[in-house]
């Protein structure tokens, strides 16, 4: 017998995980942005200070060497950077899918080798 109470029990239950769920990936958001847009100023800057530099130089060498050390400084920052927002975006993946993990059941290993036998 259908039992209306426990379906408006689960449906308020799915609703919750759902909005919590929404929460989640809009701080995932806001973090990734935060991080990108400090990044992006971290750049500016130090590019900035790597041309007011640059037009201070007086031989090749003096200006080879500076911009060799700003790429090595600028590489080191993309992939640290890299590597902060791959790991923003996995906790933002598994803050996402969190609310929704206890309401999947796992499948029955019963279930699985009846699946099996059928093939």
């Amino acid at each position: 017998m259908f039992n209306f109470d426990d379906a408006n029990r689960k449906s308020r239950e799915t609703m919750e995980a759902m909005l919590k769920s929404y929460a989640e990936v809009a701080n995932g958001y806001q973090s990734i942005a935060a991080e990108a847009t400090d990044f992006s100023r971290r750049s500016f800057q130090d590019m900035a200070s790597f041309m007011e530099q640059l037009t201070s130089v007086r031989s090749v060498e003096e200006a080879y060497q500076l911009q060799a050390t700003y790429m090595k400084s600028s590489y080191d920052a993309f992939v640290s950077e890299a590597t902060k927002m791959s790991d923003l975006c996995a906790d933002l993946a598994k803050a996402a899918c969190r609310p929704y993990d206890r309401k999947v059941a796992p499948i029955p290993s019963s279930t699985a080798i009846v699946a099996a036998d059928a093939a």
